[in-house]
């Protein structure tokens, strides 16, 4: 019974994601902001009854979270894990890497959030640079080198090891097929670019634009060019 009760979770995980209204719902998700159930019926392109008893099944398995503000109700994602199982799902559906054309929009490609972190060419290159300025180690943790670093970007790293997350892992981009940086230190990274103005986010999209200045900085802090 505990093996049956074992392997039925993640089928039943899979199947509340599997079906096409709800992944549509999720991936609508994936830009860390939360939506009412009526936004997501149309992003399902379900009808608002349809679409409550779609977020109630994946509220069930633990897949997204319901806050209540007045008369509105918000979903949102459970949690990072759940954005990475999502994410990691678009790299399996991209099919055998024989040879990878990728065919992400460009303006995604580019840079957008993958869930609360920088994803698409820009955050792997900026995982490949923490990695070649040996600010980032391979077990994904800051060397000195890099937490005197990010202390002078004024990102605090002894309160980001403090969140009841894990601090730094490679997160498989699925646009790139390469990691990009995940975590703690990913999120304190994208909040960092965005109060100061490094990337401005679109609304309902999960798309990043640089900004003249985000070039400036980008290159003089970690050689980035483009």
């Amino acid at each position: 019974m505990d093996a049956e009760q074992t392997d039925g979770a993640p089928a039943r995980i899979a199947a509340a994601i599997g079906e096409p209204a709800r992944a549509r719902m999720l991936y609508c998700l994936m830009d860390n902001r939360a939506r009412t159930s009526t936004e997501l019926a149309v992003v399902a392109e379900v009808s608002p009854s349809t679409a409550s008893v779609h977020l109630n099944r994946l509220k069930a398995e633990g897949l997204v979270k319901l806050q209540v503000q007045g008369k509105h109700r918000y979903y949102s994602l459970e949690g990072p894990a759940v954005a990475r199982v999502l994410e990691g799902l678009s790299v399996l559906a991209g099919g055998p890497r024989h040879k990878f054309v990728p065919h992400t929009p460009d303006r995604l490609r580019a840079a957008r959030t993958c869930y609360d972190h920088i994803a698409g060419t820009l955050g792997v290159s900026l995982h490949d640079r923490l990695v070649a300025m040996r600010w980032l180690s391979g077990a994904y943790d800051l060397t000195p080198a890099g937490i005197k670093a990010f202390e002078a970007l004024g990102i605090d790293v002894a309160e980001t090891r403090m969140l009841h997350r894990r601090f730094a892992f490679g997160c498989l981009d699925w646009s790139e097929r390469r990691s990009h940086l995940g975590g703690a230190l990913g999120a304190a990274l994208l909040d960092l670019a965005l109060r100061k103005k490094w990337v401005t986010q679109e609304l309902d999209s999960r798309a990043l634009n640089v900004t003249s200045l985000g070039r400036r900085e980008l290159r003089a802090r970690f050689g980035l060019d483009g």
